[in-house]
């Protein structure tokens, strides 16, 4: 059976001459993330804020938001917020306008117990009518827990992956490697906090997975690069670079078509649940393609590793092999 091979002929794509650029995009992205989060802040899910969250279906056709929100402003129990959804996926919520409703409603003082009897009230203030799909209910004990441990996850992920680069490669690749990750979840957060979208723990996991598929990426251009490095030794780095990469597109876009036809599936098929997830998921190998390409490569240039070094180190495996073969 033949490889699939999308590019028959390795282009010469100049991709070190559009490298300042991608800095200077990198950095108005990375800049505009920060400053969004220190302002309007992420749009936490009920995972970390704590609270209730009751998802419901009006069995009457669809759902009058205004007046189910002013039954509920009734309760004087906090600021609900209500988001109809269409979900394809379900016969029930395949409607539009939608039938079906996300209601969140902010942690009630009084622990477990009060939580529990606001349940009941919305149940009684909403009445018949209404069929309930899902009720959660998070503590705020709980979400800033989840804070912690998710923070922490992404800061270890972040440094598991420099410390593999660098013993894989040199401590230049893993700078690289490093920075070029860390832009790719600085943008994703960004994301969510421009435009404001759910930020739960399905949002987290997606954010742990682009790392990884952004160090996939790079890691294989890495390798490349290096096997360049021992093959073409007089080679200007520029143009080492740009061999590297024009050699792995092929690769590249095979690997961010068939990654992002599966994550469109999720998006599109997945309902309401995973679409943070999908979100996440879809602009993840956008940037991180982008990053791989435009940032970790290009990176290379001013922090060039020793070529010598990597020279001996070809000679002796070389040298290995050959003794090894008698």
């Amino acid at each position: 059976m033949r490889p699939l091979i999308v590019i028959r002929r390795v282009p010469k794509i100049d991709f070190m001459r559009w490298h300042l650029l991608g800095f200077l995009l990198s950095g108005l992205l990375s800049i505009a993330t920060i400053a969004v989060f220190l302002t309007a802040g992420l749009n936490y899910g009920i995972d970390f804020t704590g609270g209730t969250l009751i998802e419901v279906r009006v069995t009457g056709g669809p759902a009058d938001l205004a007046a189910m929100r002013s039954k509920l402003d009734a309760l004087h129990i906090g600021e609900p917020s209500l988001q109809g959804y269409v979900d394809k996926t379900t016969a029930e919520c395949a409607s539009t306008p939608p039938s079906c409703v996300l209601i969140r409603l902010p942690e009630q003082p009084g622990g477990d117990a009060a939580q529990q009897k606001v349940v009941q009230q919305v149940r009684d203030a909403l009445g018949s009518g209404v069929e309930y799909r899902r009720t959660e209910v998070v503590g705020p004990s709980v979400g800033s827990e989840l804070i912690r441990a998710g923070v922490l996850a992404t800061v270890l992920a972040l440094g598991a992956i420099m410390v593999y680069v660098w013993f894989r490669f040199e401590w230049q690749f893993g700078v690289g490697a490093t920075l070029a990750t860390l832009h790719d979840v600085i943008t994703t957060v960004g994301l969510f906090a421009i435009f404001q979208l759910d930020f739960n723990l399905t949002t987290l996991a997606a954010i742990l997975t682009i790392a990884g598929y952004s160090i996939n990426d790079t890691v294989v251009i890495y390798d490349r690069v290096r096997e360049s490095m021992r093959k073409y030794r007089t080679m200007p780095f520029r143009d080492l670079i740009n061999l590297a990469l024009n050699e792995t597109l092929s690769r590249t876009i095979l690997t961010v078509a068939t990654t992002a036809l599966a994550v469109l599936a999720l998006l599109f098929l997945g309902g309401e649940v995973l679409r943070g997830f999908s979100i996440a998921m879809l602009w993840g190998i956008v940037i991180g393609t982008y990053s791989s390409l435009f940032i970790a490569a290009p990176l290379l240039y001013y922090v060039q590793p020793n070529r010598r070094t990597i020279a001996r180190t070809a000679e002796t495996e070389e040298a290995g092999a050959e003794r090894a073969s008698r």
